[in-house]
């Protein structure tokens, strides 16, 4: 197996975050019920069986790791959320969705796959008119980094960028900001305390002439440490973000009179109103 994968297969989550921050997260939402949701990137799964838990709509779960997808399912299973879920085992860079097919997208801690802005830009279509997006990546909370910090993450996430312009991102992508969340330390060791378990376990293991498993040991336990001596420097969060309905035109008529059903009148008022 992979070292990467040889570390991280069987980890609770693959990003900082936890139940209450994907909580928080859809908190920044309207109210959604029903909506048909994307979950890109969806690693072993907790933020998926946490979005079952707060809607009640299908969900496709997307990564290129099928050992996660069968995390996710059986999950999903346990909880009796399976018979909402697909599984896709696909690239989140090359979908092949039709357009405006969901109504919420959700990536937790992966989106710098393919960079934040890209991904923006990639996933706009498949929403219908008034979606949301939801993603969590990495930023600097502060200028003027540290240098050992600073070309650790150069190499690491080159692409990492400030509040400032993930927020300048999501409006030339052509979205609706709706708000953002920062992630504090606890989500980190959330994440970081099963991965250092993981890695003393597997110190006893690495046989001396297993080069790769030892340096990506290395590199992991490097990144904790970076966190754990500069952590007050950067954090993962949350942006929230909606794609703007049409506006109708000026000579658009209107049926006096018209009556709605159960369904189109729940549907305007929670997926189509927007946030102010």
């Amino acid at each position: 197996m992979d070292p990467l994968f040889r570390i991280h297969t069987g980890l609770p989550r693959e990003s900082p975050g936890g139940d209450v921050f994907t909580r928080q997260a859809f908190q920044l939402l309207p109210c959604l019920n029903a909506p048909r949701i994307l979950d890109l990137g969806c690693g072993p799964g907790a933020q998926t069986l946490e979005l079952a838990r707060l809607t009640s709509g299908p969900i496709t779960a997307v990564d290129l790791h099928a050992p996660y997808l069968e995390r996710v399912r059986e999950a999903m299973d346990a909880h009796g959320f399976g018979h909402r879920l697909t599984c896709l085992r696909h690239d989140m860079a090359a979908l092949p969705f039709e357009d405006e097919v969901f109504d919420l997208i959700w990536c937790e801690g992966a989106i710098y796959c393919i960079g934040f802005a890209e991904g923006l830009r990639r996933w706009r279509r498949l929403l219908a008119p008034g979606g949301f997006l939801v993603v969590s990546d990495l930023i600097w909370l502060r200028p003027d980094p540290p240098e050992a910090l600073r070309a650790f993450w150069a190499e690491a996430y080159p692409g990492m960028g400030s509040l400032a312009t993930c927020q300048a991102h999501i409006r030339e992508a052509g979205y609706r900001p709706l708000g953002h969340l920062i992630l504090p330390e606890p989500a980190w060791w959330n994440y970081y305390g099963p991965l250092e378990a993981r890695l003393d376990a597997l110190d006893a293991q690495a046989a001396a002439d297993d080069e790769a498993l030892r340096q990506t040991i290395d590199r992991e336990r490097r990144e904790i440490a970076m966190y754990r001596a500069y952590g007050g420097w950067y954090s993962y969060a949350f942006f929230a973000m909606q794609v703007p309905r049409p506006e109708p035109s000026p000579d658009a008529s209107f049926t006096v009179g018209r009556s709605f059903t159960i369904g189109e009148a729940f549907h305007s008022h929670f997926l189509g109103r927007d946030r102010s």
